[in-house]
């Protein structure tokens, strides 16, 4: 039988402290660029197929690869424009194939966190002695290049198992990116450490919205501000973090690139706005307010007679 892993605990998102940012500031804002490495002939993997056509893709391949050769740049130009660094969602193997796009993120002291190490390569299928192998292979391989202690994790395309996430907490990483159920970050229930899920949004990604519903640019532009205005109105009674997720081989097409500077212009221009990145979020959340929450989360269980899921804030 299949059961919640208990990942997290119900809290609803009414009645809780009050989540601020430095400042005084009321909504965090950050900008995850997905900088993507994809293999040409990628190994098969029975759980789940890394291209849509039969191997090898011409088609696929060259339309992704587009994002590291052109689309990055553009995309680099528009962040740089109104102040924004990245988080940059990384394949590791992009370390080593485009040193190039590495050395620029460098230069403006943009934040790594992993998304594998190839985005053909997933986590479905793995025993625990090889994940833990990729985990150690991802630390390493950004501290090389980067001099970053690697502490987020975005699972390459969304493919982490039942263990993935105790297993990044016992590592020391301090947040997740898989969990898509707030718009604050909230502690995560992990057998060791002290973990929080991280707000990237799926509804606001560029590939959901350009691949699924086919939206114009001109829409894409609108659900940002839309997004941003509605927490902008309920700043007052709380905060909260917005997240736009990119990549490069879609934002990154020159028909598209004005709109995503466009909602950049329009949401950094709101003083209530912390511009930052996913590390300053979870680092300024763990000094201020993850013990609040922990205790608000106990609180509401005793209060409803619903039992804690296990993890970090049970011995509380």
């Amino acid at each position: 039988m299949i059961r919640d892993p208990g990942h997290y605990d119900y809290w609803p998102y009414i009645d809780r402290p009050k989540l601020t940012w430095p400042e005084g500031k009321k909504i965090a804002f950050w900008v995850a660029p997905n900088i993507e490495n994809y293999e040409f002939e990628p190994p098969l993997n029975p759980h789940r197929r890394a291209m849509p056509r039969p191997l090898p893709d011409v088609v696929h391949y060259s339309h992704r690869d587009y994002g590291n050769r052109a689309g990055f740049w553009r995309m680099l130009e528009a962040m740089d424009q109104y102040g924004v660094r990245g988080s940059v969602s990384l394949n590791v193997a992009t370390l080593d194939h485009h040193p190039e796009v590495i050395e620029a993120c460098k230069e403006r002291d943009w934040e790594f966190f992993s998304h594998g190490v190839y985005n053909t390569r997933y986590l479905y299928g793995m025993n625990e002695k090889q994940e833990r192998a990729y985990i150690e292979d991802v630390i390493e391989s950004i501290s090389k290049h980067t001099g970053q202690r690697v502490i987020g994790s975005l699972t390459p395309a969304i493919t982490h198992t039942e263990r993935s996430i105790p297993l990044l907490a016992e590592y020391d990483f301090t947040y997740v990116c898989d969990l898509f159920h707030d718009d604050q970050p909230v502690p995560v229930n992990v057998p060791e450490g002290k973990m929080i899920s991280m707000p990237y949004s799926v509804e606001l990604n560029d590939f959901t919205l350009f691949n699924g519903p086919r939206v114009t640019p001109r829409q894409f532009r609108d659900i940002q501000k839309a997004f941003i205005d509605r927490l902008l109105e309920e700043a007052d009674e709380n905060g909260s973090v917005m997240c736009i997720p990119t990549h490069p081989f879609l934002i990154g097409r020159p028909f598209r690139l004005d709109a995503f500077a466009e909602a950049l212009d329009y949401i950094t221009s709101h003083k209530e706005v912390w511009v930052t990145t996913s590390r300053e979020i979870a680092d300024y959340y763990f000094e201020h307010h993850y013990d609040t929450a922990v205790e608000a989360i106990t609180e509401h269980k005793k209060r409803w007679g619903q039992k804690t899921m296990g993890g970090a804030h049970d011995s509380l």
